[in-house]
């Protein structure tokens, strides 16, 4: 029996059992996909197919502490795709529908299966990033861009050398050359960040995009893969506040912050950089929720994922979990993550890192 077919085999009877499909649905399926293998050496997914294995793609995330929401997941079927516009249009059609004026909700979109030159390559790590310029005065901008950010000029991309611009969607597809598309201002919606104490902190212009999409992962359900499946939920106030603005090889804003609070940030030992960090990140959660951005705190989210877990416990199914990940980068020994154990073993269906085809 073939690699692939044991995959597909297990993935249909897990799905199949907890879909409430029969015996006969079970054996009937796997026949019809034994057939298709046998003649093609793949096979094709159903929707329904498709759309509770992207669920169940969430669910396994050990990474993830918002997996509480997987079945909310909305599943957009793009397989049928066939030219560059058209996946483009797909690319904005999802930036706008989870973005949602600010009500951000859970989707995914499915670009066809990866064959041996038949695929979509989303050349972005996300769908909205700001752009990373490495000059002789510094870097501008994002720094984890700066890769991306050249390969973009490369191409014909003119930057402004700005701190916050909005890089294009490069994409190619059966690995023609590679199309760049900038994403419409309409498209991005973005959060100035202010501070509800503080009057200074809007004189920084810092801000921050409103929906994290995913768009370099590859997503596997019962050994076919998609190299194209851009997906989001919404943010963790952490992930912008203790990280993407705070780290020093990011936007390394905690030295400006504790500067302007009147804190020695010469001396560690009076905790100026946990001070300066703890007001960034109430800034990000006071300027999302003040701009009806969808956004959770991390102390709400461990608590969504305890949740979760509890939920699988009354499934009988074990939730795994990458701690290093699940801990939140702010307070941790605060939440009850810090205080589990969780088995690190990665399940199918799920999402895989994968090199960007540039590299």
């Amino acid at each position: 029996m073939s690699d692939l077919l044991q995959e597909a085999i297990s993935f249909i009877r897990t799905s199949y059992t907890e879909s409430l499909k029969t015996e006969d649905d079970i054996k009937g399926r796997i026949e019809q996909i034994t057939r298709e293998i046998n003649d093609t050496n793949k096979y094709e997914h159903t929707y329904e197919e498709l759309v509770y294995g992207a669920k169940m793609a969430w669910r396994n995330s050990n990474r993830c502490i918002g997996r509480f929401f997987w079945e909310s997941l909305r599943v957009i079927d793009k397989r049928m795709v066939q030219d560059e516009e058209e996946i483009v249009s797909a690319l904005f059609e999802h930036i706008d529908y989870a973005t949602n004026n600010g009500n951000i909700r859970p989707v995914i979109t499915i670009f066809k299966q990866k064959e041996q030159e038949e695929r979509v390559d989303i050349w972005n790590h996300q769908l909205i990033r700001y752009a990373g310029y490495d000059t002789e005065y510094g870097v501008i901008g994002d720094s984890s861009s700066i890769e991306f950010t050249k390969q973009c000029q490369a191409l014909g991309w003119e930057g402004k050398f700005g701190p916050f611009d909005i890089l294009p969607l490069v994409f190619q597809l059966d690995s023609k050359r590679p199309k760049l598309y900038e994403i419409p201002d309409e498209l991005v919606k973005e959060v100035p960040l202010t501070h509800p104490q503080y009057d200074w902190f809007e004189e920084l212009q810092m801000k921050w995009y409103a929906v994290p999409i995913i768009s370099g992962m590859r997503l596997e359900i019962g050994g076919i893969t998609y190299s194209a499946a851009p997906f989001n939920g919404w943010y963790m106030g952490t992930e912008i506040g203790a990280r993407n603005l705070a780290d020093e090889d990011r936007y390394n804003l905690l030295p400006v912050i504790g500067e302007r609070m009147g804190l020695d940030i010469k001396r560690e030992s009076n905790l100026w950089k946990d001070r300066a960090l703890i007001e960034l990140n109430e800034a990000v959660l006071h300027s999302f929720k003040k701009n009806g951005v969808s956004i959770v705190d991390h102390h709400t989210a461990a608590k969504q994922f305890k949740k979760f877990e509890e939920k699988e416990a009354y499934n009988n199914r074990n939730v795994t979990g990458d701690w290093t990940w699940l801990i939140p980068p702010v307070s941790p020994a605060t939440t009850h993550v810090f205080h589990q154990q969780y088995k690190n073993e990665i399940l199918k269906p799920n999402f895989f890192y994968q090199n960007p085809p540039y590299k």
